[in-house]
């Protein structure tokens, strides 16, 4: 239903090393594999091996260079690690996605443990910072590309979501500001807002009528794939096609 996989790929990223966090499944993982078969090197972050160990898998088999790191991303030394990994093994780092977000069960804000709402914030917005903080140092001197990660349920405010809608419009907030900021390192920051399939996504529509409201609400009639839709939108992100495009939102959904 969705749009055909193309391997007519260009190479637009050949050589880039570029740090993709939650990369072990779902949009993180799809974007991986679609920046690799871009010529794109990683380093790919995430919480646990066995995952990070198959999306590394799929990126060797695009030709791609690719290295785990283990960690929360919540935990400041986690995006120390990672980008001096990218710095040590490729020498540069030319883009940073931040797409990890510990998520929490859906409950309306006065049912909601304080705890669901510091993680929130702490895996999301501060992961974020951490990383941006962490790689800006490096981007500074020749540029480069970021991209965080936004929700319809923050834009649209779904209910019983406050916490997470909380966390990624506060992303969203930092992302606008601090592109102006940057900007003049030559150092683009963008926001995906997607509906795609993914561990969050797939939590939420196991409910078949959930499902069916939610492709009801999409004018395209399905659900993105994380490879084929989320990811070539962050190519297009991470490439110079998109070299005059900073403090965006794209929101890659089908029309939601």
């Amino acid at each position: 239903m969705g749009s055909q996989e193309t391997e007519n790929h260009t190479q637009k990223l050949k050589g880039r090393a570029i740090i993709v966090t939650g990369a072990g499944t779902g949009i993180g993982q799809g974007m991986a594999v679609a920046l690799a078969k871009e010529g794109a090197n990683l380093v790919i972050v995430g919480r646990t091996a066995a995952p990070l160990e198959d999306t590394r898998a799929r990126i060797e088999a695009t030709g791609a260079k690719a290295h785990s790191f283990e960690g929360s991303v919540a935990d400041s030394k986690t995006a120390a690690g990672a980008v001096a990994k990218a710095i040590g093994i490729f020498g540069r780092l030319d883009g940073l996605i931040n797409n990890a977000h510990t998520f929490t069960p859906n409950l309306p804000l006065d049912q909601t443990p304080e705890a669901d709402l510091r993680l929130h914030l702490e895996s999301g917005l501060m992961g974020t910072y951490y990383f941006m903080m962490a790689a800006f140092p490096h981007m500074k001197t020749h540029g480069g590309s970021i991209i965080n990660f936004a929700s319809q349920a923050g834009t649209q405010g779904w209910a019983n979501f406050a916490p997470y809608a909380a966390a990624k419009e506060a992303i969203r907030g930092m992302s606008r500001s601090t592109s102006r900021d940057w900007g003049q390192y030559r150092i683009r920051i963008n926001v995906i807002s997607p509906a795609s399939r993914s561990k969050v996504s797939d939590e939420y529509l196991s409910d078949p009528e959930v499902m069916k409201r939610t492709l009801a609400s999409i004018p395209l009639g399905f659900l993105g794939d994380p490879e084929l839709d989320i990811g070539r939108a962050a190519v297009f992100l991470m490439s110079d096609d998109a070299r005059y495009i900073t403090g965006q939102t794209l929101n890659v959904n089908g029309g939601m």
